[in-house]
C-alpha cells in the first residue's frame, strides 16, 4: 500500500508542467570519424554524490530505467549504450532490488555514421530519459534533449573503426518484441513498428463485432442527416485514436498497467455495452428511433447542427472498450511502460497505433452515409438496417456471457448463448425472404437472386449453430467469441469439443506446477488467459486442439493463469506484469523446475509451426 502511494504521488508531480533536478546533462562526440565507421557520443548526467539515476538496464518494478537515445540524419544505425558495471542493492523506497550510478556517470552511446556522407559537419540529437533519487526523494521521471554536433573527416573508412555491439532485434525468435530495442532504433523505426502492429491487431477477432455496429450506427446518421458524412467519419476516427491514447494512457497511471484490461473485462462495463447494442438493435428493428433528448437537441441546433458529434464520439469511446479486451503485446509493453513512468514513447505508440487500427473504420463510416442519402434507397437500406440489427443482437450475448462469467451466473452459458445466436441467424434468413415483416419494411413481392442468396447464407449458418448444441465440432473462429465452459471449482475451461481438465491435469497456480515440476524434471507451461479473452478463445480452440501440440503438453507442466476473474486473479494479472512486462491476453511463459525463464510467446498466433518452435524450445530447455 505504502509503495502504491508512492508511485501515485511520484505520478501527479511528474504531470507538472516544468521542474529543475539536480542533474545536470552534456553529450558531446568521443572524436571525429570518416564516413562508415563507429564514433561513440559520451553523455554525461553530473550530480552531488548524495543523489543517484538508475541504471539502463535490469531494474526491479518501480523505478525508471535510464535510456539514451541518439538521432540524427548523419546515422545509419546505432548501438548497444554502454555503461559502467553495478552491483544490485536493495531499494527502500521502490522495495526492490535496484542497480544505480551514485554521483554521476558517464554513457557511451555508439553509433555508425553513413558511408556515403560528403566531409562536414553535422547536427545530432541526444534524448535521455531518466529519474534521479537521494535517500529520502525521489524526482519525478523527465527526459531532456541535447543538441551536438559532430565532424566527418574525408578518406576511407578504417577497419578498426567499424565495430560495434548492435541494439537487439525488436523480435526474438518468439516473436516478442523488445520495446527499449525499437526505442533504441529511432523515431521512425519505432512509428513504422506501432503502424504494423495496429494493423496486424486488426486480424485479431475483438474488431470483428463492431464492423455491423459502425455500419449500422452510420446509417442512422444518414438518414436523419446529423452532419457531413465526412465530418462524421472523421470525428469517428479522431475519437477512436484520443479514447484508445489517453484512455489508455490514464488507466495505466490510475490502476496500472493492467488498467485498460481491467475496465474492459469489468461486469458493469460489459453489461452496459451489452444494453447498449440492445437499444441500437430495437432502433434498428423499428421499435423506436433514435433521437437526443429536447434539450440536448435544442443546445445543438444552437451549435450549428453539432448534435451528431456527442453520439459519434460516444460511439468511439465504445469501440475503444470492445477493442481492449483484446489487447496485443505491442499495446501491453506500452501500458507497461507507461505505468511505470515514460510517457513519450508509450503515447506515440498508442497515437500511432491506434491511428492504424481506427483506419478501416472511418471508410465503414464514410460509406454508408452516403448510401443512406442515395435517391430509392429506402426499402433495401431498412431491410441491411434489420439484418444488421440481428447482428448486434448476437454481439449483444457476448458481453452479456462476459457478464455471467466474472459474476459466475451461470446463465449466459456456452450452449445458452449459442441457441441464442442459432435462433438470430434463422431469423434473420426467414426475415430476408419476406416472411417477417417489421415496422418500416415495404412489402417483398418477390424475391431477389441476391436476397434469396443472402438468406440462405444466414439460414444454412444458423443450422450449424444449432449442430453445435448436439455436439457438432464448432469452427475456431466462431467459438472464440462463444463464452468457455468452464470446469466447476477448478475454473478451467473447455478446449472446442474437448475437456483440456479431461486430457490432462491443468494447475491454478504456478507454486503448484513448479513443485509438480522439481517432482518430476519436466518443464513449465504457463497460460496467462482470460474468460473474457476472444483471443485466448480462439487459441484454444485453433491451436491447443493440434495433435502436434497435445503432444507436446503431454511432456510439460501445464498451468493456467487466469487474470481476469477467479481466485487470485488480481495476483496472477500483477505476477505478468511484475515479471514478464507485459499485460497481454493471451500470453505464454514455459519455465524450467527451477523457476527460470526458458522462452516466452506473445499471444495469438495463426502459424502452428511458430508456436510448436516455442513449445519445443521449451522441451530442449
Amino acid at each position: 500500500m505504502k509503495k502504491t502511494l508512492f508511485i501515485i504521488i511520484l505520478w501527479m508531480t511528474a504531470l507538472w508542467a516544468q521542474f529543475e533536478t539536480p542533474v545536470t546533462l552534456s553529450a558531446e562526440a568521443e572524436s571525429s570519424a570518416r564516413a562508415g565507421e563507429v564514433v561513440n557520443i559520451l553523455v554525461t548526467a553530473s550530480m552531488d554524490a548524495e543523489w543517484k539515476v538508475y541504471a539502463l538496464r535490469d531494474q526491479g518494478e518501480g523505478p525508471i530505467a535510464t535510456r539514451v537515445v541518439v538521432t540524427g540524419d548523419a546515422i545509419e544505425s546505432a548501438g548497444m549504450v554502454l555503461e559502467p558495471e553495478t552491483e544490485p542493492k536493495y531499494d527502500d523506497g521502490f522495495l526492490t532490488n535496484t542497480r544505480t550510478h551514485q554521483g554521476g556517470v558517464t554513457f557511451t552511446a555508439p553509433i555508425r555514421i553513413k558511408d556515403d556522407l560528403s566531409p562536414g559537419t553535422y547536427d545530432l540529437k541526444v534524448g535521455v530519459l531518466y529519474q534521479v533519487c537521494n535517500e529520502s526523494l525521489c524526482y519525478p521521471p523527465k527526459e531532456e534533449f541535447l543538441d551536438i554536433s559532430i565532424i566527418v573527416e574525408a578518406g576511407e573508412a578504417r577497419e578498426d573503426r567499424m565495430d560495434m555491439v548492435m541494439v537487439a532485434d525488436v523480435f526474438d525468435r518468439s516473436g516478442n518484441i523488445n520495446l527499449d530495442a525499437a526505442i533504441e532504433q529511432g523515431f521512425f523505426s519505432f512509428v513504422l513498428l506501432a503502424i504494423s502492429m495496429g494493423f496486424l491487431a486488426l486480424l485479431t477477432p475483438c474488431v470483428f463485432p463492431m464492423i455491423p455496429i459502425t455500419v449500422s450506427y452510420f446509417t442512422h446518421q444518414g438518414e436523419m442527416g446529423e452532419g457531413k458524412p465526412l465530418k462524421n467519419a472523421i470525428i469517428y476516427t479522431l475519437g477512436i485514436i484520443g479514447a484508445f491514447s489517453i484512455l489508455g494512457f490514464i488507466l495505466a497511471l490510475t490502476l496500472g498497467a493492467s488498467g485498460a484490461n481491467q475496465l474492459a473485462s469489468n461486469p458493469w462495463v460489459n453489461l452496459f455495452i451489452a444494453a447498449l447494442f440492445i437499444f441500437f438493435a430495437l432502433s434498428l428493428f423499428g421499435m423506436y428511433e433514435i433521437q437526443l433528448p429536447e434539450k440536448l437537441r435544442q443546445f445543438s441546433l444552437k451549435q450549428e447542427g453539432r448534435g451528431g458529434i456527442i453520439g459519434t464520439l460516444f460511439m468511439a469511446v465504445t469501440f475503444t472498450l470492445t477493442s481492449f479486451t483484446c489487447t496485443v503485446q505491442f499495446v501491453g509493453l506500452l501500458l507497461v511502460a507507461a505505468s511505470q513512468g515514460q510517457w513519450f514513447w508509450p503515447m506515440v505508440g498508442m497515437v500511432v497505433f491506434s491511428a492504424a487500427f481506427a483506419l478501416p473504420f472511418f471508410f465503414l463510416a464514410l460509406f454508408p452515409q452516403y448510401l443512406a442519402k442515395m435517391p430509392k434507397s429506402g426499402g433495401w437500406l431498412n431491410s441491411v438496417k434489420v439484418v444488421l440489427g440481428f447482428l448486434e443482437m448476437a454481439a449483444a450475448f457476448k458481453f452479456l456471457s462476459n457478464t455471467d462469467l466474472v459474476w459466475g451466473w451461470g446463465f449466459f452459458s456456452h450452449n445458452a448463448v449459442l441457441a441464442v445466436w442459432a435462433i438470430l441467424m434463422l431469423l434473420a434468413g426467414v426475415y430476408l425472404l419476406g416472411k417477417i415483416q417489421l415496422p418500416h419494411d415495404s412489402p417483398v413481392k418477390s424475391v431477389s437472386v441476391p436476397r434469396l442468396m443472402l438468406s440462405t447464407a444466414f439460414l444454412t449458418f444458423g443450422l450449424y449453430l444449432t449442430s453445435g448444441l448436439f455436439g457438432q465440432r464448432i469452427h475456431g473462429i466462431i467459438y472464440a467469441y462463444l463464452p468457455p465452459v468452464v470446469e466447476g471449482e477448478s475454473g478451467s475451461v473447455r478446449t472446442n469439443g474437448a475437456s483440456m481438465a479431461e486430457e490432462y491435469e491443468w494447475f491454478s497456480e504456478v507454486e503448484d506446477g513448479l513443485a509438480e515440476a522439481r517432482r518430476t524434471g519436466k518443464s513449465v507451461f504457463i497460460d496467462f488467459t482470460g474468460y473474457t479473452c476472444t483471443n485466448c478463445r480462439w487459441m484454444e480452440a485453433n491451436i491447443f486442439t493440434k495433435q502436434e501440440v497435445k503432444d507436446r503438453f503431454g511432456q510439460m507442466i501445464l498451468v493456467q493463469l487466469y487474470t481476469d476473474g477467479g481466485p487470485n486473479h488480481r495476483e496472477k494479472q500483477q505476477y505478468e506484469i511484475d515479471r514478464f512486462g507485459t499485460a497481454a491476453l493471451p500470453f505464454y511463459v514455459i519455465l524450467n523446475p527451477d523457476d527460470e525463464v526458458i522462452t516466452t510467446f506473445p499471444g495469438m498466433t495463426r502459424n502452428l509451426d511458430d508456436f510448436l518452435d516455442f513449445l519445443d524450445e521449451g522441451l530442449a530447455g
